[in-house]
């Protein structure tokens, strides 16, 4: 039990260190760190007129805190715009600006290759079985991260 708990536990953040440093090396073309690339993926599956900084942080996982300061940042780069909802900009939309859009497609294709090289060797059943028990995974361990581990 324990020693797959340590392959799991490496395995995870190999994983996850690997996954920054290849984002990171693919945003700072934009002077951005590996934690936008995320953010720009949600905000271009997002609906066409846009997100809430809270509908975002809840696609990317994260904070309002984290969502204010990142949004902050690619504000400042010119890859995201606020749009006001009404008279004010109280829960105003967040939208890729035109250069955003083009950022974050350049790191989609990025990511997708990534994705592919990092899948080789695995046949399509294969891969499909691991995402399906990586899915499952991140859900057990969300409820129990919420509900915390049985007593014993």
């Amino acid at each position: 039990m324990l020693n797959r708990f340590s392959k799991f536990s490496f395995s995870i953040s190999e994983i996850d260190r690997c996954w920054h440093k290849l984002a990171a090396e693919e945003m700072a073309k934009y002077e951005l760190n590996s934690a936008h690339a995320v953010y720009l993926n949600a905000l271009y599956n997002a609906d066409q007129d846009g997100i809430t900084a809270a509908q975002l942080g809840e696609l990317c996982g994260k904070n309002k805190a984290d969502v204010s300061r990142m949004v902050a940042i690619m504000e400042n780069k010119g890859l995201v715009k606020k749009v006001a909802t009404g008279t004010n900009m109280y829960r105003a939309k967040l939208m890729l600006t035109d250069v955003g859009r083009k950022a974050a497609e350049h790191v989609r294709e990025r990511a997708a290759l990534a994705v592919e090289l990092a899948g080789s060797g695995l046949s399509a059943d294969e891969r499909e079985t691991f995402y399906k028990a990586l899915e499952q995974i991140t859900v057990n361990l969300q409820k129990l991260s919420k509900e915390g581990l049985p007593n014993q």
